[in-house]
């Protein structure tokens, strides 16, 4: 396991405090509408990248000298959190993205600085063409979401914020799982201080890679990855990423773009937050009654929606429950 507790631990001190200590409690509305379970939310979407890649992206900015120019591929948010933290660090960065990317997202990645390049149709294409780039390019470092052990180590501050708070006696913590770096580092810190614990996975029906490569003990391809759902629509996690998540994950459950919806209207009602599909994955496995237990948490992992899918969102909050149109955004998403 080359995930490290102690470098966790170190972390939380080296990590931009914007990053840290975001909100988590129990919303008394959420959890009657949850069948009555105590359900803590973790609000990921409390920093200036709206989603939890600003932890991970600056610790491993931390350990390069200054200066150093980056390169990453991203559908939005890893690339927002690593134009930020490179900002910050003075490092150039370049962003990949799929040709489908979220404008919105795109636009703030330039606006914190990155060069923002489109390449090709979907998350597959943009990460070749970074690996491409930095090959020709031997100056600047490729920085892979779910590789570098930092990244996932970053992420792994959730954990240790859990445990100080409402974290103790939980049955499940439940996270969506996009390339693995959320959920294998929350895992490596809660297997360590709370093992009682269950660590729940939460991939997209139409994107289910990582429930696929464990159940083959490998990573595995899928063909396509269907859902409006793109910060988490992955065709192929990394190695890396599985061999972590088979050492430290104990179950993946897959939830539907539908319930995925559902899941972003009822954090709006109850908490007052628009979510991103991805950010409500693991909300959704909740709601869905697919994670057993009376105790348990979840990571609201972000909130960039795409313009359609709010104006769909806001919608639905004014419609009411009968004849209220989908929250789905056509066409298909596929990004990481």
């Amino acid at each position: 396991m080359d995930l490290d507790v102690a470098r966790i631990e170190q972390a939380l001190r080296v990590i931009d405090p914007v990053f840290l200590n975001t909100p988590q409690y129990l919303d008394e509305q959420l959890c009657r509408a949850l069948g009555g379970r105590a359900v803590t939310v973790k609000l990921e979407t409390a920093n200036p990248v709206r989603s939890f890649k600003g932890r991970g992206a600056d610790l491993m900015l931390s350990t390069l000298t200054p200066g150093t120019p980056v390169v990453c591929a991203s559908s939005g948010n890893f690339g927002q959190a690593v134009a930020y933290a490179g900002r910050a660090r003075g490092m150039p960065v370049e962003v990949f993205v799929p040709e489908t990317v979220n404008p919105g997202k795109r636009e703030r990645m330039e606006t914190f600085g990155a060069r923002v390049i489109a390449a090709g149709p979907d998350g597959s294409s943009a990460r070749e063409a970074a690996a491409a780039h930095a090959e020709h390019h031997p100056d600047r470092v490729h920085l892979q979401d779910g590789v570098q052990a930092a990244i996932a180590e970053g992420a792994g501050t959730i954990g240790a914020e859990l445990t100080r708070g409402a974290a103790a006696g939980l049955d499940a913590v439940v996270l969506p799982v996009g390339d693995g770096a959320l959920i294998n580092g929350v895992a490596r810190w809660m297997k360590e201080h709370a093992p009682g614990t269950r660590i729940v996975g939460v991939n997209a029906e139409g994107a289910p890679s990582m429930s696929e490569s464990l159940r083959a003990g490998r990573a595995v391809r899928v063909e396509r990855a269907r859902t409006f759902a793109d910060g988490i629509a992955v065709r192929r996690p990394t190695e890396a990423s599985v061999r972590r998540a088979r050492a430290l994950v104990d179950e993946m459950v897959l939830v539907t773009d539908e319930a995925i919806a559902d899941a972003m209207e009822l954090a709006a009602r109850t908490l007052g937050i628009v979510l991103e599909p991805a950010g409500a994955a693991g909300l959704a496995a909740i709601a869905e009654g697919t994670v057993p237990g009376a105790r348990l948490a979840t990571v609201l992992t972000g909130a960039n929606p795409r313009p359609e899918q709010a104006r769909e969102l806001a919608a639905r909050l004014t419609s009411g429950r009968d004849g209220r149109p989908p929250l789905l955004a056509s066409g298909e998403r596929i990004g990481s």
